[in-house]
């Protein structure tokens, strides 16, 4: 029997380590806030964390106290920085992205593009026009696309420009040095090839292979080709956008840092080449970056990925306000958004941000404030009946509330699927009627009904489910038959059983005193 017992348990543990699992987990987070505070955004996926909720609260008080977990993990960098998710919530309202994910339905919305999307995929493709350019690493040069290239989709990206907060305004070189330090630093070309990174070059390389060629339109306006398709034309445009989060001289100066061996990109290339992880927070990281910025301004130097394309008074006035920034604030933190980075205070573990008052940020006080209260969808009333008969129609009414559509499934009691549809509502009432070619597939005994009601602006549906029973033609269901039997409550004499219970005790008592009064 003991040989038996291990075998058993070997077998087990052999099972367990070899089964397919799948493990679910449910995180429930509690964020506090004041009650004078309004305008949190529970977004469905970020939760009351996201972008959307500094961004958009409101209190009485000119100062907004934000407590976290943690004030800094890690480093401070666009390109392999900025990844745990408290740096990451910083981020979100110091930088505008271009796209975004809707917080309630998940959808990509835009912030800073609006895009319009011509695709021929999955199996077909579109022409690109020759004067489309492309980054040769090689080469180190722009060069136009081969004669017949072709590619899936066609995003037609129209930018709404700022101010970055040290004054300067954003360009288009700002988007083409973007699509340059992807496609340089996504590319090996030999084992000297200082533009490589252990962990961003493999993950750019993977993009880049879509990306088959960009035509400028004008001063904000550009024309993106990819190998890319997806049935919502969003998630195309957020796959082909080309955007940057830093002017292009903070980012020429870091790749200038990094190819010298002064810093990494990444925490693996930091360890393995024994130098700072670059962060831009950090004053001797921000010193690195300012001293090339006016290397850059002494030597009139002009990267390769924006020659021909300014005057020289354009580089210097980029690199000065750089500087100047950098001199003022002790960080090289310069981005796009509502908010600017004021300071950082390791000893007080406290980040203080600004509103970044400038009248060129295109978006007022209020701007998200749709967000802030979600209308669910409520089904407020369901009228079916509990019986039908089999091969009669079957009418339910529905009233539904903050609803664009109705999806029902008709199971019948073998839990098979008879009929399921989807309603779109014009109104809150509605009746589904069910036709008696449907219905003659009930089976006979309990059938059931789920309903759906769904918004399009809210992915979290009402659900309502209710079971009928469906007899044969001309049957019903059985009622109940009143019994002929008379049940009377037993009138026994209780006293009978009182009297001599009270006697006997009477008696103990009695007793019991006598033998305490002898000496």
């Amino acid at each position: 029997s003991e040989k038996r017992s291990e075998l058993i348990q070997e077998a087990v543990i052999e099972g367990v380590n070899e089964s397919v699992r799948v493990f679910l987990a449910s995180k429930v987070d509690q964020y506090v806030a004041n009650e004078k505070v309004s305008g949190i955004v529970n977004d469905f996926g970020a939760g009351v964390p996201s972008r959307f909720t500094p961004i958009n609260a409101k209190s009485d008080s000119d100062e907004f106290v934000i407590g976290v977990k943690q004030i800094y993990q890690g480093a401070w960098n666009p390109v392999m920085g900025l990844t745990d998710s408290y740096s990451r919530h910083i981020w979100g309202i110091i930088s505008d992205p271009g796209t975004f994910k809707h917080p309630f339905t998940g959808e990509t919305i835009p912030v800073r593009a609006e895009w319009k999307v011509e695709t021929a995929g999955p199996n077909d493709k579109l022409d690109i026009p020759f004067e489309s350019k492309i980054w040769n690493p090689v080469l180190q040069e722009w060069t136009n696309v081969k004669v017949d290239s072709q590619a899936i989709s066609k995003i037609v990206f129209d930018f709404e420009f700022s101010n970055w907060h040290n004054g300067q305004k954003m360009d288009m070189n700002d988007i083409l040095h973007s699509l340059y330090f992807t496609i340089e630093w996504g590319t090996q070309t030999d084992e000297n090839d200082r533009t490589f990174d252990t962990e961003f070059t493999p993950r750019a390389a993977q993009s880049i292979q879509t990306i088959k060629g960009v035509n400028v339109i004008d001063e904000d306006t550009i024309e993106i080709y990819v190998d890319y398709w997806h049935f919502d034309e969003g998630e195309i445009a957020e796959w082909a956008l080309l955007w940057s989060s830093m002017p292009w001289e903070i980012n020429a100066a870091m790749e200038k840092a990094v190819m010298d061996g002064k810093a990494s990109f990444s925490r693996s290339g930091a360890t393995s080449k024994n130098v700072n992880w670059l962060s831009l927070i950090i004053p001797n990281d921000a010193n690195t970056i300012k001293s090339y910025l006016q290397e850059f301004k002494n030597t009139d130097y002009i990267p390769n990925a924006l020659k021909d394309s300014r005057d020289a008074a354009y580089f210097e006035n980029r690199y000065d306000y750089s500087i100047k920034w950098i001199e003022n604030n002790n960080h090289a933190v310069i981005s796009n958004g509502p908010f600017y980075l004021e300071s950082y205070s390791p000893e007080s573990r406290t980040i203080t941000v600004r509103e970044f008052k400038d009248e060129s940020y295109p978006f007022k006080i209020g701007k998200w404030e749709q967000f802030e209260n979600a209308k669910f969808p409520e089904i407020k009333k369901v009228d079916i009946k509990n019986t039908l008969q089999k091969g009669a129609e079957l009418n339910v009414d529905i009233k539904a509330e903050n609803s664009d559509s109705i999806l029902y499934f008709l199971t019948n009691s073998n839990g098979e699927m008879i009929s399921s549809k989807t309603i779109e509502l014009d109104d809150e009432n509605i009746t589904i009627t069910i036709p008696s070619e449907t219905t003659k597939d009930f089976g006979m005994g309990a059938n059931n009904i789920k309903i759906f009601a769904i918004s399009n602006s809210v992915l979290k549906p009402d659900f309502y489910e209710s079971s009928f029973i469906v007899t044969e033609k001309g049957e019903g269901l059985p009622s109940s038959i009143p019994s002929d039997k008379i049940f009377v409550e037993n009138e026994s004499n209780v006293w009978f059983w009182i009297i001599p219970v009270g006697i006997v005790f009477l008696s103990i008592i009695i007793l019991k005193k006598r033998f305490q009064a002898k000496p």
